[in-house]
This record gives structure tokens, sequence and C-alpha cells, in this order.
């Protein structure tokens, strides 16, 4: 079994379900009292949420970078980063590594095309919805992204750091963020991205037909194949 480096505190609440996510796919894969072999590194995203309202990227990436460092130096077969915004420098924390970053985006990707769905909604932080460096991901893979009407942009943004980063869970936001999801479904989507590591705190997919593509789950299950590939073969 290859061993995971975590970077976490993207926040806490979502890097503990990713925890939780990848030792429970471990176990159901090999049984027994199996668990993961895994290193965190935990952030504060006090730190981290201020640069990106700066829009300092170089900053937040030196952060990363060499919290990165420190796990691979501990012993981590390979990166994941358990948040999908900061995902905007993945491609410099790569850079200073020896060891493959599991890219959130690319996992994401290739579920959607196991299912054959090339049209999707994306939810997720105004970065992640509005910049580029994550929905070319996708559409270079050939899905086409859909993304919500502005307003709708900023209660889903405002929600995110407002309340779900401070474990704050509210029915009127759940509410707000499906009725954002029946408009996108509407507008042709075939599947709505959780392209946010908090927003399945909110919504499952018992909360609506439109299929849900929780980033979170689908990261944690790569990172469980990629430890586990070895040990299959």
């Amino acid at each position: 079994m290859q061993t995971i480096g975590l970077l976490g505190g993207m926040s806490w609440e979502s890097t503990q379900s990713y925890y939780a996510a990848i030792n429970q796919g471990i176990k159901q894969q090999l049984g027994g009292l199996h668990s993961a072999k895994l290193v965190l590194y935990s952030v504060d995203f006090a730190e981290i949420e201020a640069l990106q309202q700066r829009g300092d990227w170089q900053a937040a990436a030196d952060i990363l970078g060499h919290a990165a460092l420190s796990l691979q130096n501990a012993g981590a077969d390979f990166l994941v980063i358990a948040t999908n915004t900061m995902h905007k420098v993945a491609d410099e924390i790569q850079a200073q590594l020896r060891i493959p970053l599991l890219h959130i985006a690319d996992a994401t990707a290739a579920m959607l095309l196991q299912q054959g769905v090339t049209r999707v909604g994306l939810l997720g932080t105004a970065f992640t919805m509005e910049q580029r460096f994550y929905r070319e991901r996708l559409e270079n893979q050939g899905i086409e992204v859909l993304i919500p009407h502005a307003d709708e942009r900023n209660d889903v943004h405002r929600v995110i750091y407002a309340e779900l980063c401070l474990g704050d869970i509210r029915g009127s936001s759940r509410a707000r963020y499906l009725e954002i999801i029946k408009n996108l479904s509407e507008r042709g989507a075939e599947g709505v991205i959780l392209g946010c590591t908090e927003i399945g705190l909110l919504v499952n997919q018992n909360d609506t037909k439109t299929p849900l593509y929780d980033t979170a789950v689908i990261h944690a299950d790569a990172a469980v194949n990629k430890a586990l590939a070895e040990v299959r073969d």
C-alpha cells in the first residue's frame, strides 16, 4: 500500500471527511483491521483565505508548497490537496515535488466520463466557478461546464465561507442550493459537481433527483485506488 500525503485544513471540516472516506475505502477493499497509510499536513485556513481574498496566489502557493514538501519528506508516495479552490496553484506545487499530485478535477472528469456525462453544472467558490483553472481542466477532456448566474454564484460563495467552513449547516442555505441545482438542471446540466469540498456537508444525493458529483468523495476514492494499485496487481 502506498502512503497518501493529505494536504488539508482548507477547511478542517472537509478534511476530516476526507480522512474518514479514505480509511473507509481502504477497509472496504482490504477488510479486517486495515486502514490507510497516510500523513497529514493541516494548514491554518485563515492565512490561506486572507491570501485568496487579496489575490496573492503566489504567497498561498509558497505556503502549500512548503507543506507539500513536508509530506514528501515524511514518506508520502503521492499528494492529495483536500480542496478544489487551491488547485489553482496545483502546477506550482507539483513543480516542487518528486511525487505525483492527484488532481481533484482529473478524478472528477474520469468519473463523469465513465458515466457518460458531458454537460455538467459546477458549484464552488467564486474562484472555482468563475476562473478558468478548474473549468478548463474539465473542458479539455470534453466536458461542457455550466455555472450558476451571478446572483446564484454570490449565494453559493457566501454560504461556503460564512457558514460551511465554520461548520454552520442551515436549512435555508440547503434550500437555496437545491434551487440553484434545479436551475442548472433545467439549463441542460446532466449532473452537478459539488466543486467545493464543504458542499457535501450541506446537500447530498438524497436531497435531489439531479445527479450530484461530490468532489471530496470522488477524490478520496481516487486516492484509495491509487494507494492500493500495487496491492491489487
